[in-house]
C-alpha cells in the first residue's frame, strides 16, 4: 500500500513537472495560430489564424535568408568545433604527459572566463585582420572551447587503447586510426557535443549581432529580436518567429537524444 501511495505520489510529481516543461511549447504554437488580440486575451487553444500570420512574417522580414544563415553558420561551426575539439581531446590523452596537463589546466581555468569579457578583444583584432561581417569571424572564436575538449579528453579515457597499439602494429598512421577507429567507437560522443554545438551555434545572438554589419547576414535569433522592436508587438507573428526558430534546435536534440545521453555519460559503442 505505501509502495503504490509513493508510486502515485512520483507520477503526479512527473506530470506536474511535465505540465511545466510542455506547457511554453504549447503556448507558443497556440500564439502561433491565432492573431495578437486573442493572444493578449490569453487565449490557450490552436486557432486558425497561422497562414496569416506566417504571411506578416514574411512580408516583415527576410525569413527565407535567416534560416539559410542560420543552417549554414550553425552546421559549419558543428562540423569544425567537431573536428578539431576531438582531435584535441584525443591527442591530450593519448599522447599524455605533464606539459599537456599543465595546459589542460590552463583551458580549464578559460572557461571561467565569460564570453562577453573576451568581446572587446576579439572585435578589436578581427577588425585588423579585416574580417568584420565574415563567416570566418564568427566562426573562429567558437571552433574551440575547453569545454568540447574536455568532453572528448575524458571519452578518450575510455577509448581501448589496445585498439591503438593493435593498429600501429598494423603499419596505421596515427591520422587513419583516428578517422577509422577513433571516431566510429565514440559516435555517442561526437552525438553528444553535435547537439550542444548546434543548439549553442543556432542560438547565438550577441556575437553574430556584433560581427555582422549588414542585413544579408541576419540570423534567427536576430530576426526574431527584430520582431519585439516598434511601438506595436504583433505577438502572433512573434510566436510564430519563435516556434520557427525552435523547431531545428527540437529536431536535432530529439534525433540524437540516445546518443546525447550516452555521450554524457561517458558510454561507449
Amino acid at each position: 500500500m505505501i509502495k503504490n501511495k509513493g508510486l502515485i505520489a512520483s507520477y503526479i510529481v512527473l506530470g506536474i513537472f511535465s505540465f511545466l516543461s510542455v506547457f511554453p511549447l504549447y503556448y507558443m504554437f497556440c500564439g502561433a495560430t491565432n492573431p495578437s488580440i486573442d493572444i493578449i486575451r490569453g487565449k490557450l487553444i490552436p486557432g486558425t489564424y497561422l497562414l496569416e500570420n506566417l504571411k506578416t512574417l514574411l512580408d516583415n522580414q527576410n525569413l527565407l535568408l535567416a534560416l539559410w544563415n542560420s543552417v549554414k553558420n550553425s552546421v559549419i561551426v558543428t562540423v569544425l568545433t567537431l573536428l578539431v575539439c576531438s582531435l584535441a581531446g584525443y591527442g591530450f590523452e593519448i599522447f599524455h604527459d605533464k606539459y599537456k596537463d599543465r595546459l589542460m589546466s590552463v583551458l580549464l581555468i578559460a572557461m571561467m572566463l565569460p564570453f562577453v569579457a573576451t568581446i572587446v578583444p576579439l572585435f578589436k583584432m578581427f577588425s585588423k585582420m579585416h574580417l568584420i561581417n565574415s563567416t570566418a569571424a564568427l566562426i573562429l572564436p567558437t571552433i574551440s572551447t575547453p569545454f568540447m575538449i574536455m568532453l572528448f579528453r575524458q571519452s578518450a579515457r575510455s577509448f581501448p587503447h589496445d585498439i591503438i597499439e593493435a593498429s600501429r602494429l598494423e603499419g596505421l598512421g596515427e591520422i587513419r586510426i583516428f578517422f577509422t577507429m577513433f571516431i566510429p567507437v565514440m559516435r555517442s560522443t561526437y552525438g553528444a557535443a553535435a547537439t550542444v554545438t548546434f543548439m549553442n551555434a543556432w542560438n547565438s545572438y550577441l556575437w553574430p549581432k556584433i560581427i555582422f554589419q549588414s542585413n544579408d547576414s541576419i540570423t534567427m535569433p536576430m530576426l526574431v529580436a527584430n520582431l519585439k522592436g516598434g511601438y506595436f508587438v504583433d505577438y502572433g507573428m512573434l510566436m510564430l518567429g519563435v516556434l520557427i526558430c525552435t523547431l531545428p534546435t527540437a529536431i536535432i536534440f530529439l534525433a540524437l537524444q540516445k546518443s546525447f545521453a550516452n555521450g554524457i555519460t561517458g558510454a561507449v559503442k
